[in-house]
């Protein structure tokens, strides 16, 4: 999910929790656990959020579609929901334990949920975790050494904290869609439940209790799964084997896909590629050098306004991938070159793509990735074309974005097994067919 963070000293904004991490390498996060697996590394469930089989489907008005246009455009295709495509993982919390069901998201590090007192909660049909009928949720003061990793100058007055140690530690994180979440920071007991129905609890485990929240949808919250000493894979690595994980995303919504953590996450065997992260640490983050549409190559950065290196985000939370507006007007030019059909562009806000009308559905474009290292991601029509058969028409899955970067969105993903070692600093691709893979 796009969020974000101050990066570089040009002030480029990446999409990374707006949490100011003070301190990363002084400051430790305190969190022990009990895993029973043989290897200590797990794996999960994880259901699209417009699957029929997900918490939050919504049995009489889901609309898996919606118009980026409006409704009585003439031709206006219809596109798959820019949320539809995010993944929610379930996870316990508390004593006794709360059911909760979360975006998973490499795009940002904190966990958190909606909690009682709720001063601002949106709504869901799920009940709000109230942490007073919690026996093991410990509150944060704003002097603890575990506060300085995320304190926020908008959320403290200068020499705040000093002057009132014992106030309780606030957390605030903002999104790039605009979205929030604000309340107390503090320690609880996590537990989830892996595919082989083995329970990981994870003790003091430092989250977000958000009672002043600005979100949408059913779902309670985000699960942080960044670069960060707060995400989940941070807080976890010392029990499971290291700060690695992997996840594939299965191209049919109604089937699960999973995610897997430690030991037994690599990424490996025939057709794997590997790409360093860029640094600083500002996400999983990779430099691409531009895309290719057939045999024609076109330049993430022509004109030196675009950056040069940290240029492409890995986000499972934010579906539809997006290309800084220069880069996309110059992929749009090159596909009505490469196809020769009667296009379109379709609009929706600051948001468009690009959508061409058919007779008869042409062989579509062959798309790959090209990184600086020389590295090439060939794409499937599948994670890049949406077929209207109906209407006769079909769009380019990428939109515009006014960001100076590239969001690599779940929609890309499927089908790909991506593995982050942040350890080593690699992200890793292999084609795959999740829907098999997750199945061994």
């Amino acid at each position: 999910m796009a969020t974000l963070c101050p990066l570089h000293k040009n002030n480029y904004i990446i999409a990374v929790i707006t949490l100011f991490l003070f301190h990363l390498v002084c400051y430790s996060v305190t969190a022990t656990a009990n895993i029973n697996n043989n290897n200590g590394g797990f794996s999960a469930r994880l259901i699209r959020r417009n699957s029929k089989n997900s918490p939050l489907y919504k049995y009489k008005n889901n609309k898996v579609f919606r118009r980026l246009m409006g409704p009585d455009t003439a031709g206006a295709p219809m596109t798959t929901d820019p949320d539809s495509g995010q993944h929610i993982m379930k996870f316990s919390m508390g004593t006794p334990p709360f059911d909760i069901y979360a975006i998973a998201d490499t795009g940002s590090d904190l966990l958190w949920t909606q909690c009682q007192p709720c001063k601002v909660c949106y709504k869901t049909k799920f009940d709000i975790f109230d942490p007073r009928k919690s026996s093991t949720y410990r509150s944060i003061s704003c002097w603890a050494s575990d506060c300085r990793l995320i304190q926020n100058p908008s959320v403290y007055p200068p020499n705040f904290c000093r002057e009132n140690a014992e106030e309780t530690c606030v957390y605030h994180a903002a999104y790039a869609s605009g979205h929030n979440s604000t309340g107390p920071f503090a320690k609880e007991t996590v537990t989830f439940t892996s595919t082989a129905d083995k329970v990981v609890t994870v003790e003091d485990y430092l989250f977000g209790c958000g009672n002043e929240n600005n979100f949408h949808g059913n779902n309670l919250g985000v699960i942080g799964l960044g670069r960060g000493p707060l995400s989940l894979v941070s807080q976890m690595a010392p029990y499971v084997g290291g700060k690695k994980f992997s996840h594939c995303f299965v191209a049919d919504p109604n089937i699960e896909s999973k995610i897997y953590f430690g030991n037994g996450s690599e990424v490996l065997g025939e057709g794997v590629l590997t790409e360093t992260m860029a640094e600083p640490n500002g996400g999983y983050t990779l430099t691409i050098s531009g895309i290719t549409i057939e045999n024609d190559f076109v330049p993430f950065n022509s004109t030196g306004t675009l950056r040069k290196k940290a240029n492409m985000l890995v986000d499972s939370g934010t579906p539809l991938s997006r290309l800084p507006q220069d880069f996309f007007d110059r992929v749009i030019t090159q596909l009505n070159n490469t196809v020769k059909l009667e296009s379109f562009m379709q609009k929706g806000g600051e948001l468009s793509n690009i959508c061409f009308n058919y007779t008869t559905l042409p062989k579509l474009p062959t798309v790959a990735l090209e990184f600086e290292s020389g590295g090439k991601l060939q794409l499937n029509e599948n994670q890049l074309f949406h077929i209207d058969e109906n209407r006769k028409v079909f769009c380019f899955m990428m939109m515009n974005s006014t960001s100076d970067f590239m969001i690599f969105g779940g929609t890309l993903q499927t089908d790909f097994l991506i593995g982050f070692d942040l350890d080593r600093k690699v992200v890793s691709f292999k084609p795959t067919n999740c829907a098999d893979f997750n199945n061994n």
